[in-house]
């Protein structure tokens, strides 16, 4: 709980310090000429500001809980209202040596990017707390059929603000505990981004702070360029305090399914009939069929399940151990759903797609496997596997996962490289789903910020979302072959010419960025937006991209 939330600003602050030896990429710490204690007294904003070593160490933690070479934040902003933040930013960009800012929604960044290295991070979802509780923060317009959410609030509840009034949003991520701001900031993609494309992709408009603490809104008609830059532009633009996202009426069940291949081919073919969504190009009876489409890779002690949910029986999981035996180890299972109910067709045409799709697609005969639930336990369904690992302190762990988006035409070569190779070896104790499934190209907004895979009509998202042991029980030796196991499986895919890009990215320094993520042409359109709204390199230092003021 904060403490003493109405507190005033003269919280007393230490003096910044940096690191003097950082230079080049490494360079995250500014160079101040002052104590922050001689400006944050004087913005007359209601926050509480704490600079004490349990508020710091906590902002600059993350899910990942994997060591990166950063320094802690200086300090921990507590905003009331987003006029807050755009004081602060002010407050920064007016010293001749800015402070670095970051705004952190649930931390659920991997490798620090989150953080702000000797400077400021600002505690999001206080805006809920201290404006007097979440519901302020969540309007839904049922005739305007959209909700404003806060870019603090998470999309669980704004997935149950819009189920009160019968309605939801078309586009989600898998794990719904996450904020809004926080998943814009990348794209937010789940199996339905193949038919709608990812969370920014469903956006009508945005207030955003720059980092010349600016509060603007925007939109594809109002400062369009803004409202492009910021998504998925890793905060590196400004912060997201409102969205406004468009809303459907609402489905009330979910037909759940789960089917196992023992050919990464076969399912990959399947996945893309079921995509195949567009009109002039669909073909044959199981297009656009699926409401949501995602699959997985299932080896060794992943076999039967993961922390994202249970759906084996005992009898089941055994024998599902026995085809894996048979197939050499490794087996691949599609997941996917039809929604029904409420504003979605009735259980009985569920039931003809249902029988389609079991007679069409080429899974392993005697191994589909079929729930029935809520259309909101249905996308909510990780919490119950994140409460089983909280339960077991296995939540808390290192999680260095690597997530990439990869060329339609190189996907089997990089299962025969990666699955059946690269990740078979030396990870004994690792856990996690490793998932795999595609999108379409053309749900893809390119004039955002995020970047994915232009060269082909579908791209496949490829998520290796392992987890060690906590690093005190094995001296880290785990976490340490896991992360290597991620560059080895980084260096195959330059040596086999797989164009990848990295999602939730994370490169050591601007030069990686720059050529390994970016690529000439983006990379010069992003600098200019950033010259545009943050010149001087405020925000988001975390995430390594800029090191030094533009302006």
């Amino acid at each position: 709980m904060i403490i003493a939330a109405l507190f005033v600003l003269n919280c007393v602050l230490c003096t910044i310090r940096a690191d003097p030896s950082a230079d080049g990429d490494h360079a995250l710490a500014w160079r101040p000429v002052s104590s922050l204690a001689d400006d944050l007294p004087d913005l007359n904003v209601g926050a509480l500001i704490r600079d004490d070593a349990e508020a710091t160490a906590r902002a600059s933690a993350d899910f990942g809980n994997v060591s990166v070479d950063v320094d802690v934040a200086a300090a921990v902003f507590y905003p009331s209202c987003p006029d807050d933040i755009a004081a602060l930013l002010r407050a920064s960009s007016a010293r001749p040596s800015p402070f670095p800012v970051s705004a952190r929604g649930c931390g659920h960044s991997i490798r620090g990017q989150a953080s702000a290295p000797g400077g400021v991070v600002v505690d999001m979802p206080s805006l809920g707390r201290l404006a007097g509780g979440s519901v302020t923060r969540l309007s839904v317009s049922v005739d305007g059929r959209y909700i404003d959410a806060g870019g603090e609030q998470l999309w669980v509840d704004v997935l149950h603000a819009c189920l009160a009034h019968g309605l939801t949003p078309r586009s989600w991520t898998d794990y719904l505990h996450l904020t809004v701001g926080g998943t814009l900031s990348n794209a937010g993609i789940s199996g339905q981004a193949f038919r709608h494309g990812p969370q920014i992709s469903n956006v009508q408009e945005l207030d955003v702070i720059t980092g010349l603490g600016e509060t603007v809104t925007c939109s594809k008609e109002k400062e369009a360029n803004l409202f492009d830059a910021v998504l998925g532009g890793l905060g590196q633009f400004g912060v997201i305090t409102r969205a406004r996202i468009p809303l459907v009426p609402a489905p009330a069940r979910a037909r759940w399914v789960r089917l196992l291949y023992t050919d990464a081919a076969a399912l990959t073919k399947d996945q893309e009939r079921l995509i195949d969504v567009d009109v002039e190009i669909g073909t044959g009876a199981l297009a656009g069929i699926m409401d949501y489409v995602e699959g997985s890779v299932l080896a060794d002690q992943g076999l039967a399940g993961s922390w994202r949910s249970s759906f084996f029986s005992e009898a089941d999981a055994a024998r599902v151990a026995t085809l894996a035996e048979e197939a050499g180890g490794v087996l691949y299972c599609l997941e996917g759903a039809l929604y029904y109910g409420g504003a979605a067709g009735s259980e009985r045409d569920v039931d003809k797609k249902l029988d389609v799709l079991l007679g069409e697609l080429r899974y392993e005969r005697g191994f589909g496997f079929v729930q029935d639930v809520s259309y909101a336990g249905f996308l909510d369904r990780v919490r119950d596997g994140e409460l089983k690992l909280r339960a077991a302190s296995l939540w808390e762990v290192p999680h260095p996962w690597l997530n990439l988006f990869l060329p339609r035409s190189h996907v089997l070569d990089f299962a025969a490289g990666v699955f059946h190779g690269i990740l078979r070896r030396g990870t004994t104790g690792a856990m996690g789903p490793v998932l795999i499934y595609p999108m379409n190209r053309n749900r893809w907004d390119g004039e955002a910020s995020a970047v994915f895979p232009e060269e082909e009509e579908v791209f496949y998202t490829v998520g290796i979302l392992r987890s060690s042991v906590p690093a005190s029980s094995d001296g880290g030796q785990l976490l340490r072959r896991l992360d290597e196991q991620n560059e080895e499986i980084m260096r195959f895919c330059e040596e086999a010419e797989i164009a990848c890009v990295q999602y939730l990215p994370y490169y050591a320094g601007q030069s990686g960025w720059e050529k390994k993520h970016f690529g000439p042409n983006k990379w010069a359109r992003f600098v200019e937006r950033k010259r545009k709204y943050d010149p001087k390199a405020i925000l988001s230092r975390g995430q390594r991209i800029f090191t030094a003021s533009l302006a």
